[in-house]
């Protein structure tokens, strides 16, 4: 089993939200921005169903994994937007339109801190942030 550290966590949460298709997955490092935690990871799906399995598969994935399970979970089954909470990784799935709307990435960024999710890697690689 590797270490378990946050950029650990936040890898493998990328690789189970992409196993299901998840769209745009970003990482957001905000440890020096806030005591909440160090990463936000947001990704997007097409629909209710596909929001719910990959929110399932984060779940299932990391506790797998790494043995860990979320402290708290909202919105799974809704299908809008889904919050899967391990402390020092937050997940956030959004529909289209509702990631638009809350646009997390534009509130956190700070120019260096937002990654995008590299399947081919299985690593974070520079995003420029978008106005």
């Amino acid at each position: 089993m590797a270490e378990i550290t946050s950029k650990n966590l936040a890898i493998a949460v990328c690789k189970a939200l992409a196993d299901k298709r998840g769209k745009d997955i970003v990482a957001l490092y905000v440890r020096e921005k806030t005591d909440l935690c160090d990463y936000f990871i947001i990704a997007s799906g097409s629909n209710a169903p596909q929001i719910r399995a990959m929110g399932e598969r984060v779940e299932e994935l990391v506790e797998r994994d790494l043995g860990l399970v979320p402290s708290r979970t909202e919105g799974v089954r809704d299908g809008r937007w889904a919050v899967i909470d391990y402390g020092d990784v937050i997940v956030h799935i959004f529909n289209d339109e509702t990631r638009l709307f809350y646009h997390l990435e534009r509130l956190w960024t700070d120019g260096g801190n937002l990654q995008r999710f590299d399947e081919e890697s299985e690593n974070f690689v520079a995003k420029e942030a978008e106005k």
